[in-house]
């Protein structure tokens, strides 16, 4: 066990015949008005938000700082100087005051840190999206059920309570009559994140071994280490995995009301275009999805307009929300507010809300000391349901050849159109769809118990439903 002797008692949840997680929860039993004392695993950008919003939650102590980054460690600590420190999570883990972990690492470090955690008998918060691969979800979710903890994904438009207003709209009231499509929208530029001859030295206050953890350690090429793993499919899950998730989330939450755990077929095009850089993940991608009933579609563009330009391509509704077309208008839909539409395009309705910055933090608080997962609003389980589809599109994309009409013609119904306008984009850059760098997928199937792809082209779509982990930082399979 990779804890090492000291946490043989860690590892087997034994600590005088009582299991941690059940000595744990008899605690909060008998006072739920404790203080609950948070230990943050990642002090970067994500985690300091979140220690400021976890800060204002009545009741709740920020006792624990982790991070392999001395120096992000050092300015979280100037925060907040009362608050235990270390650069492996492991220790933080052994420290019987903390009470639960919010997760804020790297993707690739999401499943297995929530895991320990969970192991060592903490709830959890963590970060979106849930799983760098899928296989790993699962596992998490298991690991939640087995230790009896709290696990809540950081998906915070759920604690949004506009959201329950939309749904009511939508389909108690049906506002705009029946539902007939979806488009999911993430249109915003990025920038090349570099491409160096020679691999990116680590800075001397990194310990490099913990921040790879469970991802292989391969020589780096882009120009900063931070945020822009983001970007390569060993540590992040592209635009899909960072901002996908929370629109989908969204789209799962609204419109199918968690009504379909995972896509029946699904197709991807797209690619890493026009940008000569050390990326991996794709920069424009769009993907069709048939849920069995209403169709999505997604659209992801991190080019601009044109080149040398600052403004996205043109697009229909919002950069960052989603599009309900309904037969009597439609709805749009974005972060914190939303606006119905009747079929000439007049505003009928509006919603405003908070975005559940703050509220998302105190529902996983209130579910801590109610010892009641049933209260989260964005459980392990539906995270983990909604980061499948992300995880899906992802696999798709990279199981994916060059462009054939062939697949388009017999693919999906929605993918000609969004071909037309992945065309559209790509035009004032000189590149057309049967450039190298565009992948396009054939429709693929998927087990809805599994969450894995059957049929033609599987075998290929597969092989990134469980990733490679280096031999210390292997994510267990939970039973």
């Amino acid at each position: 066990m990779i804890y090492g002797t000291r946490r043989k008692f860690l590892h087997s949840g034994f600590v005088g015949g009582v299991t941690l997680a059940s000595a744990t929860r008899n605690a909060w039993a008998t006072n739920v008005n404790n203080e609950v004392n948070i230990g943050f695993i990642g002090c970067g950008g994500r985690g300091n938000i979140l220690m400021t919003a976890f800060s204002k939650v009545p009741g709740v102590t920020i006792g624990g700082l982790c991070d392999p980054d001395r120096e992000r460690l050092g300015k979280a600590k100037e925060r907040f100087p009362k608050a235990q420190t270390w650069t492996d999570l492991r220790d933080l883990l052994d420290e019987p005051s903390i009470d639960a972990v919010v997760i804020a690492t790297c993707n690739h470090w999401h499943c297995l840190a929530a895991i320990w955690a969970m192991e060592a008998g903490k709830d959890v918060y963590v970060e979106k999206p849930l799983s760098h691969s899928q296989w790993e979800g699962e596992q998490t979710v298991a690991a939640a059920k087995k230790y009896d903890r709290i696990c809540q994904l950081g998906t915070q438009q759920r604690s949004d309570p506009m959201q329950t207003d939309i749904k009511t709209f939508l389909h108690e009231e049906r506002g705009l009559g029946d539902i007939l499509s979806v488009v999911v929208n993430r249109i915003g530029t990025r920038s090349p994140i570099g491409k160096r001859e020679t691999p990116l030295p680590i800075a001397k206050g990194i310990d490099y071994d913990l921040w790879l953890g469970p991802a292989q350690d391969e020589p780096i090429f882009r120009d900063k280490l931070q945020y822009d793993w983001h970007w390569n499919w060993n540590t992040g899950s592209g635009e899909m995995g960072n901002w996908g998730i929370h629109i989908l989330d969204d789209v799962r939450n609204v419109v199918f009301r968690d009504s379909v755990k995972v896509p029946k077929r699904i197709q991807s095009l797209g690619g890493r275009v026009v940008w000569n850089d050390a990326g991996a993940t794709p920069n424009v991608q769009m993907v069709a999805i048939d849920t069995g009933s209403i169709p999505v579609q997604i659209q992801l563009m991190n080019i601009a307009a044109k080149p040398g330009g600052k403004k996205s391509p043109k697009h229909m509704g919002p950069g960052s929300g989603y599009i309900v077309q309904c037969a009597d208008g439609h709805y749009e839909g974005r972060r914190g507010g939303g606006v119905a539409f009747d079929p000439d395009g007049q505003e009928i309705k509006t919603f405003e809300g908070n975005s559940g910055n703050g509220s998302h933090q105190q529902n996983f608080i209130d579910a801590v000391r109610k010892r009641d997962r049933r209260i989260l609003n964005a459980d392990v389980v539906t995270g983990n349901d909604s980061t499948a589809w992300c995880n899906l599109a992802n696999s798709a994309f990279r199981a994916s050849g060059q462009w054939n009409q062939n697949k388009v013609e017999d693919g999906l119904s929605d993918m000609a159109k969004q071909a037309s306008i992945l065309a559209a984009a790509l035009l004032p850059y000189d590149t057309k769809l049967q450039s190298k760098d565009v992948k396009l997928s054939s429709v693929l199937e998927v087990t809805p118990q599994t969450g894995k792809f059957t049929g033609a082209g599987s075998e290929q779509a597969n092989q990134f439903y469980k990733r490679e982990y280096r031999s210390n930082f292997a994510v267990p399979e939970i039973s």
